[in-house]
């Protein structure tokens, strides 16, 4: 597996190593082990898993501290643009965006630390997305940014007049007016 930093410090991309053969292919989506020798040493508690339609934007989601969740999103169905926001106060990169396809064809995957706040769009007619989590849910501790604020400018990849999103996503505030506690 390779492991790739991104440009806003704590984002890693990780491809597995995949082998192929005239039955399919098989590769490792987590290795315990290789994740602690690249500097991702964690306890996963809970795996997540959403199937959405095109046109779907889900997010922009985080955890507030103590609750706060690791993640590493990939997708087992379809084609996803993945975002991650810096939301960490202090952070050089504070308000800025990471997005990357994450598909069932290139097996990527995104680590996202504690401080980024997560969403992702829906680019195929459907996607299967499975993300694994170091800390357990925790309802009081929600907490979300606008998809379509101006300020963090996200290109989704899509028109954003069709896109699908919840009624409670839809009443998120913008980063300005969102409640976090991240430090960088």
């Amino acid at each position: 597996m390779t492991f790739t930093s991104c440009e806003l410090p704590g984002l890693i991309v990780c491809e597995p190593t995949v082998f192929c053969d005239s039955r399919g292919y098989f590769f490792e989506a987590y290795n315990q082990t290789l994740f602690q020798k690249n500097g991702i040493d964690l306890n996963f508690v809970q795996d997540n898993q959403s199937r959405s339609s095109q046109g779907v934007i889900r997010g922009l989601h985080y955890q507030l501290n103590p609750h706060a969740q690791v993640k590493l999103v990939r997708v087992l169905e379809g084609a996803i643009l993945d975002v991650a926001v810096d939301i960490r106060k202090g952070s050089p990169t504070f308000g800025k965006h990471f997005s990357i396809e994450l598909s069932a064809d290139n097996k990527r995957q995104l680590y996202i630390p504690a401080g980024f706040a997560h969403g992702f769009s829906v680019l195929t007619e459907t996607a299967s997305v499975l993300y694994k989590c170091d800390q357990s849910y925790n309802k009081e501790s929600e907490g979300g940014i606008r998809f379509d604020d101006p300020d963090l400018n996200i290109d989704w990849k899509m028109d954003l007049s069709q896109a699908i999103v919840s009624p409670k996503d839809l009443e998120l505030p913008s980063l300005k007016d969102s409640i976090t506690n991240f430090q960088y």
